[in-house]
């Protein structure tokens, strides 16, 4: 048999091998997205919590925050402003039979929010949170709040508006591997 012949009937093997391996790679990957972005794994909302915790970002998350007040899930409405709005006292209107508190992360990221979040339960004594966020940041808000708050963490997602998940799934994989990678503690 010529060397040759074996040689080309091999690189077809090889080229398929790479195909299938290819393809297994980025239906894992598609897996994972959808798993830890798309539709994560969340805990039940509890009837009560010590405060309700909305974070920085898009998707309409004053309304669900708002609509959990008016439920009286908890005693203290929170939310994460922007800087611009922290400066000109901008805050989540009023909701009767709850404190509204306000306040800007620094660093403006879900790392210092969860610094913001472990500070503010160490000062008004809370032992449970509801975060709200949207489902692409659900997962490692946990995760990095969880790192500097003990007590019980649920989370409540607001809809990411659809022109934004391509946006949002590269950043959120690239979040999710520094927060395991370089930030890995509180």
């Amino acid at each position: 048999m010529d060397s040759s012949a074996v040689g080309t009937r091999r690189r077809p093997r090889h080229r398929r091998l790479v195909v299938v391996i290819v393809l297994a790679l980025l239906a894992a990957w598609g897996l994972a997205t959808a798993r830890l972005f798309v539709w994560p794994s969340l805990p039940d909302l509890p009837e009560q919590a010590d405060a309700i915790v909305e974070l920085g970002g898009p998707g309409d998350r004053d309304s669900v925050a708002l609509d959990l007040a008016r439920q009286h899930r908890a005693r203290y409405l929170v939310q994460s402003t922007t800087a611009k709005d922290a400066a000109r006292g901008q805050c989540l209107p009023a909701v009767e039979g709850v404190t509204v508190l306000c306040f800007h992360a620094d660093p403006a990221t879900t790392r210092g929010e969860a610094w913001a979040i472990a500070d503010l339960a160490q000062r008004y004594g809370w032992r449970s949170v509801i975060l709200v966020t949207t489902p692409d940041q659900a997962w490692r808000a946990m995760v990095r709040v969880g790192r500097c708050f003990d007590g019980e963490i649920s989370v409540a997602t607001a809809r990411l508006p659809a022109r934004l998940w391509l946006v949002q799934i590269p950043y959120q994989w690239g979040a999710t591997v520094k927060a395991f990678t370089v930030e890995r503690s509180c």
